[in-house]
């Protein structure tokens, strides 16, 4: 086991996206960083079509790139294959970083499991695609939280940052397909959203903190590949720039005026303009 005086940051599904900008912010900020992802090498990473195609669609970004981008920042990485819908590699990944690394000051609840069929029509939705979908989004959630827990604990203190959603608490503005989402996409980030709640009722008087930031309606590499928001745009709904969600991160899990903020959903928008994060 390797450790050092710098805090250690955990952040999930950070091949790409929200999560990689996240990696690096905390990089950036002083954090080591392990980050976890079902990628290993760049050029083989691939994802399920929102709805109608049959075949999985190429993206870029892989945990070597994601490596080797956190090193250029002169902090360590520790890049660590996770699958949410694999458990055993849930619990895999958190005990990697522990006996890798000994600490996790910082847990960064990114990834989402993705699962074939999940943006379905309500009618054409298959209950045991839902089902994956809220093992993969919630139950196996659960699991890295109460892998990395204990240690948190064990050290006085620790703060986590779930990426909660927005379809958690707003209806579609369409149909899938229309601009809208599934239901078991957003039921399953429903239930997501109540382990922060969860986590702050019971340890937050042993200095664990546990924050919901929403970051918005915000174009990733998986979007992009996906045809993007313009079915969200056209209803009113403004994207979020990719590296917003990652300052507000590295805000929430720095400043001491962030306790405010326990409690409820961060709309990530509002916290970067009200703070002045983006410069």
């Amino acid at each position: 086991m390797t450790t050092t005086d710098r805090p250690v940051a955990m952040v999930t599904g950070a091949s790409r996206g929200i999560g990689r900008r996240t990696a690096l912010a905390l990089a950036a900020a002083g954090y080591d960083v392990a980050f976890t992802a079902r990628t290993v090498e760049e050029g083989r990473g691939r994802i399920p079509p929102r709805h109608g195609r049959a075949e999985p669609i190429p993206v870029p970004g892989s945990l070597e790139r994601t490596r080797a981008e956190i090193e250029a920042l002169g902090a360590r990485a520790l890049p660590v294959r996770m699958d949410l819908l694999d458990r055993a590699s849930v619990t895999a990944a958190a005990a990697t970083v522990l006996d890798a690394w000994g600490r996790v000051d910082v847990l960064v609840n990114n990834a989402v499991a993705h699962v074939a069929g999940t943006h379905e029509r309500f009618l054409d939705l298959d209950p045991e695609v839902a089902a994956r979908t809220v093992t993969g989004n919630y139950l196996n959630q659960i699991v890295l939280l109460q892998a990395v827990l204990p240690a948190m604990l064990a050290r006085g203190g620790g703060t986590i940052v779930d990426l909660c959603s927005g379809s958690a608490t707003t209806d579609p503005p369409g149909p899938p397909g229309e601009g809208g989402w599934g239901v078991a996409y957003s039921a399953s980030k429903a239930a997501f959203g109540r382990l922060a709640g969860a986590v702050n009722a019971e340890y937050r008087g042993a200095g664990v903190r546990a924050f919901n930031l929403d970051p918005g309606f915000v174009v990733t590499e998986a979007g992009a590949a996906r045809g993007g928001l313009d079915g969200l745009k056209d209803e009113g709904f403004e994207p979020t720039p990719e590296e917003a969600p990652a300052a507000a991160v590295v805000w929430l899990v720095t400043d001491p005026a962030a306790d405010e903020y326990l409690g409820r959903v961060v709309w990530t928008p509002r916290l970067v303009a009200d703070r002045g994060l983006l410069g």
